[in-house]
């Protein structure tokens, strides 16, 4: 008869990983739930959400909210806007982090050091909000689509991880075995390096592409023009300003349901401002934790 070596576990150690399990349960249900409340809600009528009937699932199943999303102007500007700012900010991140983070990576690189240092000086100090603002102003793009893209056009952290990706991930003999065929630093980069470093570009784009998506502060200090205006802005002033027409006052009927319609149009406007992130991971998902992890060791 066989033996089993299987080790027994004692009451102790059955004690300490059902109360591990039941508190992580407990965790995972304070985050899910307000997410679940929040879809549920975005779904429901304005008479279900004002009246605060809706607990888990949607109550009187309604697209109102959606519906007065899309068919307002200012919401769908602001969507657009988003969406351009991510994108061409994007693109303008990630090349910049590159040209930047693969030089410093070469052992061979002139200053590499000093550049390094002078890199993480900006990581502990700034100038401020005011010599902030008034570098945008100086420069002409105060109240213009670059003032959302330029002055975070490059980030610190992001050139260290893309940085330690190049010198750990990326065989020196590569290099040198290109350089022996005539090839260029700059169609080594494009040919041999960006290919290979999938992974590493995946965290950029996902974390880039998320702090793009959630820019609100540049906005409120920047864009003075409402067709200007990212997402989030909009976001900004349903949720948080949230006036009422005096006009409306007049007429409690009226004034109920336009109540009802504009916390529907929270719970709605939340679920569209969020849907984009969530439709990028499951692409990048294949090389995020293996870009994350290499990018994080030391160089």
């Amino acid at each position: 008869m066989a033996r089993t070596n299987a080790i027994r576990e004692s009451f102790g150690d059955k004690l300490f990983l059902t109360l591990i399990y039941a508190f992580l349960s407990i965790i995972l249900l304070a985050v899910l739930y307000p997410l679940i409340y929040i879809l549920s809600s975005s779904f429901s009528s304005p008479q279900a959400v004002i009246s605060g009937r809706v607990w888990l699932l949607p109550v009187d199943f309604s697209l109102a909210g959606y519906k007065a999303i899309f068919s307002n102007p200012q919401i769908m500007t602001g969507y657009g806007n988003s969406l351009f700012y991510t994108v061409f900010g994007v693109l303008i991140n990630v090349c910049l982090t590159i040209m930047l983070a693969y030089p410093i990576s070469k052992s061979t690189f002139y200053g590499r050091h000093i550049i390094m240092v002078l890199l993480v000086i900006t990581m502990m100090f700034s100038g401020g909000l005011i010599p902030y603002y008034l570098t945008v102003k100086n420069v002409g793009i105060l109240d213009t689509r670059w003032a959302m893209l330029l002055p975070g056009a490059m980030a610190v952290w992001q050139v260290i991880i893309a940085r330690t990706f190049f010198q750990s991930s990326i065989p020196k003999e590569l290099g040198e075995a290109a350089e022996l065929d005539g090839c260029t630093d700059i169609g080594f980069l494009w040919r041999v390096v960006i290919p290979l470093s999938k992974p590493i570009l995946a965290v950029l784009v996902l974390m880039y592409a998320v702090g793009h998506w959630n820019a609100y502060f540049e906005a409120l200090i920047f864009l003075k023009s409402q067709g200007l205006f990212p997402l989030q802005i909009v976001l900004r002033n349903i949720l948080i300003l949230n006036s009422i027409d005096s006009s409306m006052m007049v007429d409690a009927n009226k004034m109920a349901a336009m109540q009802g319609l504009r916390d529907l149009l929270k719970f709605s406007l939340i679920v569209v401002a969020t849907v984009p992130i969530l439709a990028i991971y499951p692409f990048v998902q294949k090389y995020f934790v293996q870009g994350i992890l290499i990018g994080s060791l030391k160089g």
